[in-house]
């Protein structure tokens, strides 16, 4: 790939790679030796730096601060087992952080330019890809408004910055949920589809009423009917009933996640039905009652594919089935993790060398 950047480089004078155990990785805590860092200034991006990971300064008056005008991406990189590190569909990331972007009012980068800059700190940095069944890099791609005055605006000025650390396990055991039906997280033309800081922040107290009845994360409604299932905190929601896999379809109130449309492929090529559907509380409450309520896991980057073992309702809680070789979510996730470990052929041609 012949290259489209002009990138100025900064190498770290020592690794700090010797301070983490990486055996006992916490999700999101160590950062690699490397970040790339990159401003827009007067109608254009400025040359990126890859530069030693280090603090950055910002004025007080920086509008991200203030007025939320932030997004970011979530991706991996995995090794395997011949050491080849590989980045799992960055091309997805690209197009879904300019769709972001355009929403919040935001600069673009030109896709090929987002992946090449993902590939270069790979390179320098590879020796932080953990290996191992669990292991992997985690890839954050952020930006922000950084115009130094306070008023209620479009900026002028942004900072993108990539950032990664490694990681092992997001969930450490299979998950319980419950059905907010007070709060809601997104709604008709909103930004729900957007990786908008903003729509985290939101969620943390109703999420934290979940924790304190046992749950371990929300099972959002829509704000509308608030009858139909939309996605979990960090994660697009499955479920299956009588055979069939159902998800709810991605909608600007739903986040059209990378790896909810590669299981949904991998699935149909395993032979399971799979319909984008809308799908009420009420179905899934009389699905458990009829016992044909088979399973219900969810997708993310950060969490790949967890399993769900309870879905509380009300006063309702729906005890899963227990997991087996033949559950449906076990069975996508060792393909897809296959695949993106390279312990399956790559016949959808998803990954990506570094």
């Amino acid at each position: 790939m012949k290259s489209v950047l002009n990138l100025s480089v900064e190498k770290v004078k020592e690794s700090r790679i010797k301070e983490v155990d990486f055996n006992n990785i916490p999700f999101g805590k160590f950062f690699s030796d490397h970040m790339i860092e990159m401003d827009w200034h007067k109608g254009h991006w400025e040359t990126p730096k890859l530069r030693p990971f280090q603090n950055i300064s910002i004025h007080p008056a920086t509008s991200a601060l203030h007025y939320g005008q932030a997004i970011f991406e979530g991706m991996k990189a995995y090794k395997t087992e011949s050491g080849e590190v590989l980045l799992f569909r960055p091309d997805k990331n690209a197009a879904r952080f300019n769709y972001s972007a355009s929403r919040m009012a935001m600069p673009t980068i030109p896709e090929d330019q987002f992946v090449e800059l993902l590939l270069e700190l790979l390179k320098l940095d590879r020796s932080w890809v953990p290996t191992g069944e669990d292991g992997a890099l985690y890839i954050r791609p952020f930006m922000f408004a950084t115009n130094e005055m306070v008023g209620v605006k479009i900026a002028e000025h942004y900072k993108f910055m990539v950032i990664t650390c490694p990681v092992g396990k997001y969930y450490a055991k299979p998950v319980s949920v419950l059905v907010q039906d007070e709060y809601f997280r997104a709604f008709p033309g909103g930004t729900g589809a957007a990786k908008a800081a903003g729509n985290y922040g939101g969620t943390y107290y109703p999420a934290g009423l979940a924790m304190k009845e046992g749950y371990d994360q929300i099972l959002w409604l829509d704000v509308v009917e608030k009858k139909y299932v939309q996605e979990i905190g960090t994660m697009n929601f499955f479920v299956q009933i009588d055979g069939e896999v159902l998800t709810p379809p991605v909608s600007d109130s739903i986040l059209d996640g990378v790896t909810r449309m590669s299981v949904i492929s991998v699935l149909k090529d395993m032979g399971y039905k799979v319909s984008e559907r809308e799908i009420s509380i009420d179905e899934i409450v009389e699905a458990h009652k009829a016992g044909k309520l088979q399973a219900a896991f969810g997708t993310g980057t950060a969490a790949t594919i967890a399993f769900i073992r309870e879905i509380g309702y009300r006063e309702e809680r729906m005890a899963l089935p227990e997991f087996d070789d033949n559950y449906v979510a076990y069975k996508v996730k060792d393909k897809l993790e296959g695949i993106k470990r390279g312990r399956y052929e790559d016949t959808y041609g998803w990954n990506v060398s570094v």
